[in-house]
């Protein structure tokens, strides 16, 4: 093959597998949250009346039930239910639980702050960001992710607070 041909076979090559990149799983490992999915009703109902409520992608199957079966000390709350309730949360976030990429792993005492893809993601943002009145903690991912209520933690409506 000429060397002019041999160019433009290995550009047309490059340009359909740049094409294809969208299609990759990259983006829902690097932001599990990406793979985002309409919130269970009870799910909003109960554990978005306190807190964001995180894409089940977030973590692996293990670290929901974990969580899950230790309602009564909640990260230092009793956010305790019903058995019923717990196994339907239960069905819902493990059928939709990171089983892929760096959020496959269970990160310490099942924290999604302390996983490998949240410190990765949030690597740039210094100790003293998170301890801001507006901001008080990592977990709190609505006071800089302007859509986090709707699963969107998109780089585009990030709004870090003073």
């Amino acid at each position: 093959m000429n060397t002019g041909l041999a160019r433009v076979v290995g550009f047309a090559f490059s340009v359909l597998a740049v094409a294809a990149l969208p299609s990759l799983t990259l983006a829902d490992e690097e932001h599990p949250a990406a793979a985002a999915v309409t919130p269970h009703p009870l799910y909003r109902q109960e554990c978005a009346a306190c807190h964001v409520a995180y894409p089940p992608g977030m973590l692996p199957a293990q670290s929901w039930r974990r969580i899950l079966n230790n309602l009564d000390h909640h990260f230092g709350t009793n956010a305790s239910l019903d058995a019923a309730s717990v196994k339907q949360l239960e069905g819902w976030l493990t059928a939709h639980a990171a089983s892929t990429g760096r959020a496959a792993s269970a990160p310490p005492q099942d924290r999604i702050t302390r996983s490998s893809w949240f410190i990765a993601t949030h690597e740039e943002v210094s100790a003293s960001t998170w301890q801001r009145a507006s901001i008080k903690s990592a977990s709190n991912c609505a006071a800089c992710h302007t859509r986090a209520d709707q699963g969107n933690f998109d780089e585009r409506y990030v709004r870090i607070p003073r």
